[in-house]
């Protein structure tokens, strides 16, 4: 996806100097104008592929197969990038995802 190539350049301040923005003193807090941001988050229990015909063929009942396996880690997006991995859970009987491994920006295979 091209809006993962992006990156961010620093442009220099009035003097010509790029701004610090390696403090070891910064905190989460440093952080509060973005909190507030909103995200969306998916967690992908697998993907399938079928033509139109198959597709208007499915009815109440019908299963779809995957291509995960039971068991297997599911994929965690955050605005259609993937994150992280995890398990799906279930808490108060509501469906939930617990991470199990976080990706490295390297490490992402869509």
């Amino acid at each position: 996806m091209a809006d993962d190539d992006l990156k961010l350049d620093e442009f220099p301040s009035e003097d010509g100097m790029l701004p610090d923005t390696h403090h070891e003193d910064k905190t989460a807090g440093d952080l509060a104008p973005v909190f507030d941001v909103p995200v969306a988050i998916s967690a992908v229990l697998g993907r399938s592929t079928m033509s139109v015909a198959q597709l208007l063929q499915l009815a109440q009942g019908s299963v779809l197969e995957l291509d995960r396996k039971v068991g297997e880690a599911i994929d965690i997006y955050v605005n259609n990038r993937l994150v992280a991995r995890g398990e799906v859970v279930i808490v108060d009987e509501r469906l939930g995802v617990t991470m199990t491994e976080i990706i490295k920006d390297g490490d992402a295979q869509n």
